[in-house]
Order: structure tokens, then sequence, then C-alpha cells
């Protein structure tokens, strides 16, 4: 069995779709994470003559932030305080 072209985490670029990562490549197809463009599948014996490698970092992975809890008020709630006056007799 022939070593694959590139191996996974390699940093390409590509012709057109500019930089990115490589996440699979097996003896017939190669896949590509790009920075602009999202994952690709390529044809591997198309795709080498569009390929070069970069020595560029990775890029760091990008960390979502975390969303704050909405604090949850009911209209019922709302509606009824608003409704009842502040001194009514009890």
């Amino acid at each position: 069995m022939a070593k694959p072209a590139y191996a996974v985490g390699t940093q390409i670029e590509h012709a057109k779709f500019g930089l990115g990562a490589v996440t699979a490549c097996t003896d017939d197809q190669i896949a590509i994470k790009f920075d602009e463009h999202g994952e690709k599948k390529f044809m591997l014996s198309i795709a080498l003559g569009h390929l070069k490698k970069s020595d560029r970092q990775p890029p760091a992975t990008k960390q979502r932030a975390a969303r704050k809890k909405a604090t949850k008020t009911t209209a019922k709630t709302t509606k009824k305080a608003k409704s009842e006056p502040a001194d009514a007799p009890a």
C-alpha cells in the first residue's frame, strides 16, 4: 500500500480556494477544510496539480462564546404585578 500524498493536518494552498488543512487523504481522494470555503473533496489525481504545501501555522480554533441564559419572566407575572395597586386594602 502506498503512502498517502498528504498527511492529515498538512497545511495546503489551493490555487482557487486558498489556504486550508488536509482532513483526510486516501490513494484516490483528498479532503481539505479551507479557511474561507469550508470542506471540499477532490480526486487526488486531478487535485495534485493545484495543491502545494504551505509553511503557515494552522489557525487557532475559535471558541464559541457561551450564551447567557435569559431570565424567564412570564407575561402573567408581569401583567399581574401591573394590575394590582401598590396600596390596595387587604
